[in-house]
């Protein structure tokens, strides 16, 4: 082999070695670049803020938390915290409590109709729910439930269902049967066979489905803002988006920034205590499929 091909091959293995990081790093300042700006924004002064041209990096003397404090002494943020939490936290166990034994059935008992059922929970699964706003509206208004939790908990978990029965049946069906036929021999019932050793099992996959339903609960914003009016009932993302300013020419780009911030937070939590749980669900799902 001569000097030239020598070296070509290693120059052609130098460039392919560096693609893999170079991707992975466009892909992560792509996706890390809109959320370091909100955070950067939250505590940077209102000076540094508009300055021209941009303050992307502040320095010490430009930094502040007043947009922080700002947002809990003009508004009970607090409360929006916990509006959002109860109502995504009740709508994600109403889904599982109901969807869980409704995948379980669908993948093990032979159900007159099923594949017309399942065929039913596809097609709501692929469908716009914005396209149900007028008529939970009605239903609302009929039932007197404005200004209610119930208007936002049942719709969501109407909503979250049917993705929620679809991911599960798709991880009951990996469990072997020979485990269920053990478990009917220890004199194990359905319920109790369900609930003490295939739940169990197939803990990747509820949390994987809890938290795609918890975090549909907690940025949901149109039927939050049209079906709750009451001040102290409102929802974080609502709540965000009606902060103003001092007058109708000031936009507090900052403290809109902080909540954007305070309303993420939890959610990057939530996903980093899970993230094994996540990744084990999502990797079994792949395998599935």
């Amino acid at each position: 082999m001569t000097l030239t091909q020598s070296s070509k091959k290693t120059s052609g293995f130098s460039g392919k070695a560096l693609i893999l990081p170079i991707s992975v790093f466009l892909v992560v300042a792509f996706s890390l670049g809109p959320i370091i700006w909100q955070f950067l924004t939250s505590i940077k002064t209102n000076d540094a803020i508009v300055a021209i041209p941009n303050v992307y990096f502040p320095s010490f003397d430009q930094l502040t938390i007043s947009h922080y404090t700002e947002l809990f002494a003009r508004r009970p943020f607090l409360r929006y915290i916990f509006n959002s939490a109860f109502v995504a936290f009740t709508s994600t166990l109403l889904c599982l409590g109901f969807g869980a034994p409704a995948a379980y059935a669908l993948a093990r008992l032979r159900i007159p109709g099923q594949q017309l059922i399942l065929t039913g929970v596809l097609i709501i699964t692929l469908f716009p729910y914005i396209l149900l706003f007028l008529g939970l509206l009605e239903i609302v208004k009929a039932l007197g439930l404005g200004n209610n939790y119930l208007a936002l908990i049942v719709p969501y978990t109407a909503i979250n269902l049917p993705l929620t029965i679809l991911v599960m049946r798709s991880f009951f069906q990996q469990l072997p049967k020979d485990l269920e036929d053990s478990a009917k021999i220890d004199g194990y019932g359905t319920v109790g066979m369900l609930w003490k050793i295939v739940l169990p099992m197939t803990l990747p996959a509820l949390v994987t489905t809890g938290i795609l339903t918890f975090i549909f609960s907690w940025n949901e914003f149109i039927f939050a803002l049209t079906f709750i009016t009451v001040e102290e009932m409102k929802t974080l993302p609502v709540a965000a988006a009606q902060l103003g300013g001092s007058s109708i020419f000031e936009i507090p780009y900052g403290t809109i920034a902080a909540a954007t911030v305070l309303g993420t937070a939890p959610l990057v939590v939530l996903v980093l205590f899970f993230q094994r749980k996540i990744v084990q669900g999502l990797t079994a799902g792949a395998v599935k499929g």
